[in-house]
């Protein structure tokens, strides 16, 4: 489970790079976004893993294990996303002021 956490953070944050670089530095084609952010990054990260090893937790008699999970995995990939964002953000600004 630990590799699944650590598969879908990374996911997120590369997901929040790529959607800085296509909104406010490339004019992309409509389709990429759905093409690289869903298809590409949608298959990299591991959701769908992710929501067979809750109920696999809770069934085996570790409902707080898998709460722990769920949890960790939220907020884990909300903030790679949020700080993938900001930081990209941040280095772009910092290049156009050279």
């Amino acid at each position: 489970m630990c590799a699944t956490l650590r598969v879908n953070t990374v996911g997120c944050a590369v997901i929040g790079v790529f959607m800085v670089v296509i909104t406010d530095v490339w004019a992309a084609h409509r389709l990429v976004r759905p093409l690289f952010g869903t298809g590409v990054l949608g298959g990299f990260t591991t959701f769908s893993t992710y929501a067979v090893d809750i109920p696999k937790l809770v069934d085996a008699g570790r409902p707080r294990t898998g709460l722990a999970h769920l949890t960790a995995t939220l907020l884990a990939a909300l903030a790679a996303v949020w700080l993938a964002v900001a930081v990209t953000r941040r280095v772009l600004a910092w290049r156009q002021g050279r």
